[in-house]
């Protein structure tokens, strides 16, 4: 009689072994999570050393903090915990260079495919909601998903795509009547 591997621990467990210390369980979670993580990054920034400074300091927190991830208890998901760490620290790293100079551009690629975050949304927030998401304009859907998925700020939005609030407030208003518009 064979007996099966245990299942591989998933990322929220990985989590958890990291808070004990595990740095077997740290690097595999970084593991599964970076290249996710720095293409997402890349699509919201250009230059590759900002992105290199987020991913560095977003790990080095994973490790710090990951006694303080509530996970699926309070509704949330390792992956969703990661991103919004790394999704501060890229606005962090944008007031620091604004100091200095204008805050690097967006990344704007066209993309042929749709993204796995766009597919996984679609996924989770039915079919009607993914499609009206689909139609929306570049410009419109970026700030959306900085808005509403990542959580951000209108400020934090502005840094984060190069924009003047103003511009993210009426983007954010046209977005949610295109979307009303489309799901009626």
């Amino acid at each position: 009689m064979k007996h099966k591997p245990p299942p591989e621990p998933d990322e929220e467990q990985l989590v958890r072994r990291t808070a004990r210390g595990d740095r077997a369980a740290f690097e595999e979670f970084y593991r599964r999570t970076s290249p996710w993580l720095a293409v997402r990054l890349r699509r919201r920034c250009a230059d590759e050393q900002i992105v290199a400074e987020v991913m560095q300091e977003t790990y080095l927190a994973v490790w710090r903090a990951a006694g303080s991830f509530a996970g699926a208890a309070a509704g949330g998901s390792a992956v969703g915990w990661v991103w919004t760490i790394a999704a501060r620290r890229l606005v962090d790293a944008f007031r620091r260079r604004a100091h200095h100079a204008q805050p690097p551009a967006a990344v704007h690629v066209p993309v042929a495919a749709p993204a796995a975050e766009e597919e996984a949304l679609a996924g989770t927030v039915g079919d009607s909601v993914g499609d009206a998401l689909r139609t929306l304009a570049p410009e419109l859907r970026h700030v959306l998903q900085a808005m509403v998925l990542d959580g951000l700020s209108v400020r934090e939005t502005a840094v984060l795509l190069g924009l003047p609030e103003g511009t993210v407030k009426t983007r954010a208003r046209r977005a949610r009547i295109a979307m009303r518009e489309a799901l009626s």
